[in-house]
């Protein structure tokens, strides 16, 4: 079985402001980091072991992977198929912006959100095409992965054998964590997914989608013997 972890990187300024960043790369705010950190003690506390931690090579993933290197001693390996999707055009864009200055694209996405590719950019199918090479070429075993929300949601398309555009609806927020099992054999393509049965139940599943328990305010407020005695 294959068991990931993956997780959203850590608020960038950008995210902050509502623009679009695509495969730009754009620091972590002061939050942001400071989520990196909470993310890494909890890892660290949960005693949950890793085979690997990979990343994706843009920057604010590898700013998010390295404190979690250091809390759990392990190295990070970065992959380029991990990016965030290519938002070409819009990329430093508010959607305000896209929506005046692309009417085109904003009727087509809303029409197709998975085929219809960002001007000058990728679609979330092409996306899912590099996420699933990914996903395929690891072995058993359990990975700590930290990328992009569009890459998460691809996973779970993949991963669940989702249909039509339930993907869209799963909130992945900075430094959460998504956690997905499913056996060694091959991730089935999306590309021939049409009028079918549902996939057996073997073919995978989710633990947890979306998990950003380590910034809950209460946290914030509770001693760690408090935290401890439940």
């Amino acid at each position: 079985m294959k068991e990931l972890w993956l997780v959203r990187h850590g608020e960038t300024t950008w995210n902050a402001e509502g623009r679009h960043q695509g495969q730009l790369n754009v620091p972590l705010s002061p939050r942001g980091i400071g989520q990196t950190f909470r993310l890494a003690e909890r890892l660290r506390a949960s005693g949950v072991t890793f085979d690997k931690l990979y990343s994706s090579d843009l920057e604010r993933s590898q700013e998010t992977a390295r404190p979690i290197a250091q809390a759990l001693d392990i190295p990070i390996y970065l992959d380029p198929r991990l990016r965030e999707i290519n938002s070409g055009a819009l990329q430093g864009l508010l959607q305000s912006e896209i929506e005046e200055r692309f009417p085109d694209y904003v009727r087509a996405v809303r029409a197709d959100p998975w085929n219809t590719p960002r001007p000058q950019g990728e679609s979330m199918a092409d996306v899912s095409r590099r996420v699933e090479a990914f996903l395929n070429e690891l072995p058993s075993g359990r990975f700590l992965i930290v990328t992009h929300g569009g890459v998460i949601r691809a996973a779970l398309q993949l991963t669940l054998d989702l249909t039509g555009n339930i993907w869209r609806r799963f909130r992945i927020q900075n430094t959460s964590i998504t956690r997905l099992v499913f056996p060694e054999s091959r991730v089935r393509s999306l590309l021939d997914r049409v009028d079918r049965a549902p996939a057996p139940a073997e073919e995978g599943y989710a633990i947890t989608v979306g998990d950003a328990a380590h910034l809950e305010r209460w946290a914030e407020a509770l001693t760690t013997d408090e935290i401890e005695a439940g």
